[in-house]
């Protein structure tokens, strides 16, 4: 890890065991990485999918950037994944002339970007760590980003604040993860799909514990999302509420093509610190 005291650009940054005092993390923390341990050898194949493709595609439903347009001009650009898994976003910007960092907090997720890593080629910081207490300094980013990382598995109460440190004035935020409607009308068993019923109340929606996996996500109502950028400095530049083409396929039983062309079951923010 680097020295605290180090120049803004983070250097040299590489994967660091937790300390004895790992015990003292959040309770949603610990869960996370033992479900996230457990279940990354799922994702060593679509990582190494998504490492292999120079045209970005998003989320479960794997839309092309090219339709989205999430990803800005990132050439020279200081950047951090929050929750980074696999690590294949920061390869997409590193290819793109970045200079990425990610942090994770599954050692197994990360064992497999660093693997990925030397496949390809790409030597980029990898850091093991809870994405709510991120141990760089401030304003060491111009582009924070989380594609169903920390926007997911991490307190945003906690994230957004710690996103919002991390960069510098006039940097952008990007996250992506589940729709609020999806998160109202989704039942407890993810193998079970969607359908259009309400199920959980909206008013409060924040932390959701899932019984089957032993894993805690967090969602916000829009509302609740707006004041919470706005208060830790961010202005909204876009809500992305996608829409899947016809055809599109997932992986995940959660959700089908049906309700997800009705609905959006998942959204991409985009937010920009103020100068």
């Amino acid at each position: 890890m680097t020295d605290m005291a180090a120049p803004a650009r983070p250097q040299g940054v590489e994967i660091a065991q937790y300390s004895d005092g790992m015990t003292d993390d959040p309770e949603h923390v610990a869960l996370n990485r033992a479900a996230w341990d457990v279940m990354a050898s799922d994702y060593v194949d679509p990582g190494r999918r998504a490492w292999e493709s120079d045209a970005p595609c998003w989320g479960t439903w794997q839309v092309p950037d090219s339709e989205l347009h999430i990803l800005p001009d990132v050439d020279g650009l200081d950047t951090i994944e929050l929750g980074c898994g696999t690590a294949y976003v920061s390869a997409w910007l590193a290819r793109r002339g970045a200079h990425p960092v990610g942090i994770d907090n599954s050692p197994n997720q990360l064992a497999t970007a660093s693997s990925l890593q030397r496949e390809h080629g790409l030597d980029f910081p990898l850091l093991l760590g809870n994405a709510e207490t991120v141990p760089l300094p401030d304003a060491s980013f111009d582009l924070a980003i989380s594609e169903y990382g920390a926007a997911l598995w991490c307190d945003p109460y906690k994230w957004i604040p710690e996103a919002a440190r991390l960069l510098r004035p006039g940097g952008q935020l990007i996250f992506y993860t589940n729709g609020c409607l999806l998160v109202l009308c989704e039942k407890d068993d993810e193998d079970v799909p969607v359908e259009p019923v309400l199920r959980r109340a909206y008013f409060g929606l924040h932390r959701t514990a899932w019984s089957d996996q032993h894993t805690v996500e967090f969602h916000l109502g829009y509302g609740d999302w707006i004041r919470l950028l706005r208060a830790n400095g961010f202005e909204v530049e876009n809500l992305i509420e996608v829409r899947p083409p016809e055809g599109a396929t997932t992986r995940y039983p959660y959700v089908d093509l049906a309700w997800a062309r009705r609905w959006p079951s998942e959204e991409a923010w985009i937010a920009r610190k103020r100068q």
